[in-house]
């Protein structure tokens, strides 16, 4: 007869279950309430949830289940749950964001290893947000860990494109952003109800902003993708404020009359002093039946973007990638499955996963990080 598991060996196995939003050990974040051994191998644990309702309390479930199951001597397994209570919570969020009152925007920190993409564009209808969201899902698709703000407050579309209805979870003043296809992501639509217009002025949009970037949990990020809204307006101005080390990368599309006013939103960086990471051409031709190639809104834009922008910086400005006109990449907005995902080898996707490549393997400057490095003695 096999020896009775013990409670040291139970609490050891729920060590290596995480939260699946906090990416944590559930014994870390005190989300063990008890656990009892009973004969015969019976094994019974009770769970706190962050909050009543939790969308992964399935998740969590399942994987207390399956950790307590694999301890030698177990042949049942029952999970309780319950909710933290508010003192609880208080401390769960000191556990993961430290005992500081006031939140602090993470990627604006020194050390912050988190690269950060401020996707903008000089007029609407270019496709930013459509370039965003396949970014993202490619970037996620490789194991990165990614996050998206939908920052255009107005014209919010990111959930939908990203195919997710689901709302953030509060725990105590820290929210939990959802994820969708592997990204967090957070957008003022995921607080509005229906489809309500956001009627804000400047000050609002900055601290919307502001707490998109500094209340919610992001956890370890390797890439935050922001989609700002088009121009050069408060949102823009915010995102230099808040976060001094975000590059800008711009969406044009191939006419004079686009890449004109693309320009306009690059050339923000004068004054920002933010880096230009590239300049992405959308809807740059279409793909024949006879393999020609259709050049519906001219073509050349993304370059004449690129050099001119080069030449008001003074340095480099690439021209990261021209993404061909597909239906199917609007299809898979409306569907909320990225075409990097549903039709990776594509011309379209395929040329969204080749800028994403180049996005994720960059390496990070040494700008405002800590060397470790002391003069020498004498």
């Amino acid at each position: 007869m096999a020896a009775a598991p013990s409670v040291d060996a139970i609490r050891s196995a729920l060590a290596g279950v995480e939260d699946p939003e906090i990416h944590k050990p559930i014994t870390e974040l005190g989300m063990v309430k008890d656990i009892n051994v009973l004969d015969h191998g019976k094994v019974e644990v009770a769970v706190y949830l962050t909050v009543a309702g939790c969308p992964m309390k399935d998740t969590i479930t399942q994987r207390v289940t399956t950790a307590v199951s694999a301890v030698s001597g177990v042949t049942a397994v029952s999970v309780e749950l319950d909710v933290m209570n508010d003192e609880q919570r208080r401390e769960l969020r000191k556990t993961v964001r430290g005992d500081s009152d006031e939140p602090v925007i993470p990627f604006a920190q020194p050390g912050s290893m988190t690269r950060v993409y401020a996707v903008a564009s000089g007029k609407g209808g270019v496709g930013k947000s459509s370039v965003t969201v396949n970014l993202a899902a490619a970037m996620a698709d490789k194991g990165l860990s990614v996050g998206v703000v939908d920052a255009d407050i107005y014209g919010h579309s990111v959930p939908r494109m990203l195919g997710t209805e689901e709302k953030p979870t509060k725990v105590d003043d820290m929210i939990m952003p959802p994820q969708a296809h592997g990204v967090k992501l957070i957008s003022i639509g995921m607080f509005t109800p229906g489809n309500t217009p956001v009627v804000w002025r400047g000050p609002m949009l900055h601290r919307a902003l502001q707490q998109f970037l500094a209340d919610v949990f992001w956890g370890d990020l390797d890439i935050l993708l922001l989609d700002l809204p088009p121009g050069t307006g408060d949102i823009a101005i915010s995102v230099a404020q808040l976060i001094p080390n975000a590059e800008l990368l711009v969406v044009t599309t191939p006419q004079q009359a686009a890449s004109e006013v693309a320009e306009r939103a690059g050339a923000i960086s004068l004054q920002t002093r933010q880096r230009l990471a590239g300049v992405i051409e959308n809807m740059s031709w279409m793909d024949m039946p006879d393999g020609s190639k259709l050049d519906l809104f001219g073509s050349g834009g993304g370059q004449v973007v690129a050099d001119s922008l080069a030449k008001s910086v003074g340095g480099n400005v690439p021209l990261l990638g021209q993404i061909p006109i597909d239906t199917r990449l609007r299809e898979g907005g409306d569907a909320g499955v990225p075409l990097v995902l549903s039709e990776p080898a594509s011309a379209a996707g395929a040329a969204l996963r080749a800028v994403a490549e180049k996005l994720s393997v960059r390496s990070r400057g040494l700008a405002g990080m800590s060397l470790n490095i002391s003069p020498a003695g004498r």
